[in-house]
C-alpha cells in the first residue's frame, strides 16, 4: 500500500520549498512551481502568477493527474503537465519541483549536462543530469521531452529554460534542485575558472555507484567514463 503525505503537510512543504527556492535565487519574480503528490489521483500544487517566495496556503491547488481542478480558486501553472507527466510516467515519484538556478540555466541554455565525474556526492545523489530537448513553454512538447528521463534519472536540465528535479518526497525533490546547482557551480568553476579537473577513474565511479545503491538510490543515470 503506497504512503502519501497528508494534504495540510503537503501545503506547508509547498509553501516552504518556495520560500527555498525564492531566497536562494532559483526562482525570479513569479518563475518555477512545486508540486506534491497526496493520493493515487491527487496533486497539490503551485498557482501561476504567484512569487514562490510570498505564498499562502489558500492560493495552492488541487488536481487530478489529468489536470482537472479539485479544490482552489486559482488557476495551476501550464508547466504543471510537465509535473504530470512524471508522476504518470513513474508512479514512485511523489514531488517535483522546477526552477531556474542561475547556473543550472547557465549549462542548460549552453545544452551542456552534468555529467563530468569530479565530485563523489552528485555521482551517488544525482549520477548524471541530461539536457531534454527544447520545448516551448507551456506546450504538451514540454512533457513530451522530460518522459524518456522519469524512470532513470533523478532530474533533467530543460534546454533553454531550466531545471526539474523528483523524489520520493518533497524535500527530496528540493534537495536534488540544490545538488544539481551546486554540481553546476563546481563544474564552471573547476573548468573555466581554475582551469583545471580530476577526473575520477572507472573503478572509482564504480564504487560510487554501488554505494549509491546500497544508500537505496535506484535513479540517477551513468556519468561520463572516459
Amino acid at each position: 500500500m503506497k504512503t502519501y503525505m497528508s494534504e495540510k503537510k503537503a501545503k506547508k512543504a509547498i509553501i516552504d520549498i518556495g520560500q527555498r527556492m525564492y531566497v536562494r535565487n532559483f526562482v525570479a519574480a513569479n518563475d518555477g512551481n512545486i508540486s506534491i503528490k497526496t493520493g493515487d489521483n491527487e496533486v497539490w500544487a503551485t498557482p501561476t502568477g504567484v512569487s514562490k517566495g510570498f505564498m499562502k496556503k489558500s492560493m495552492l491547488v488541487k488536481v487530478d493527474l489529468d489536470g482537472n481542478v479539485l479544490e482552489g480558486t486559482r488557476k495551476p501553472s501550464s508547466e504543471l503537465k510537465m509535473h504530470l507527466r512524471a508522476y504518470k510516467e513513474n508512479p514512485e515519484i511523489k514531488s517535483v519541483c522546477h526552477a531556474h538556478p542561475p547556473v543550472c540555466t547557465c549549462f542548460a541554455i549552453a545544452g551542456i549536462p552534468l555529467d563530468t565525474p569530479v565530485l563523489a556526492e552528485a555521482i551517488i545523489t544525482l549520477g548524471n543530469v541530461p539536457v531534454a530537448p527544447y520545448a516551448e513553454l507551456g506546450s504538451k512538447e514540454v512533457p513530451e521531452a522530460i518522459a524518456p528521463y522519469c524512470r532513470t534519472h533523478n532530474g533533467v536540465l530543460l534546454a533553454n529554460h531550466g531545471a526539474v528535479t523528483w523524489a520520493e518526497d518533497a524535500y527530496g525533490a528540493y534537495y536534488r534542485l540544490e545538488s544539481m546547482e551546486y554540481y553546476a557551480n563546481i563544474l564552471m568553476l573547476t573548468e573555466k575558472v581554475i582551469g583545471k579537473q580530476n577526473i575520477l577513474s572507472k573503478e572509482q565511479i564504480e564504487r560510487l555507484l554501488a554505494m549509491r545503491k546500497k544508500f537505496g538510490i535506484h535513479q540517477g543515470g551513468m556519468p561520463r567514463m572516459e
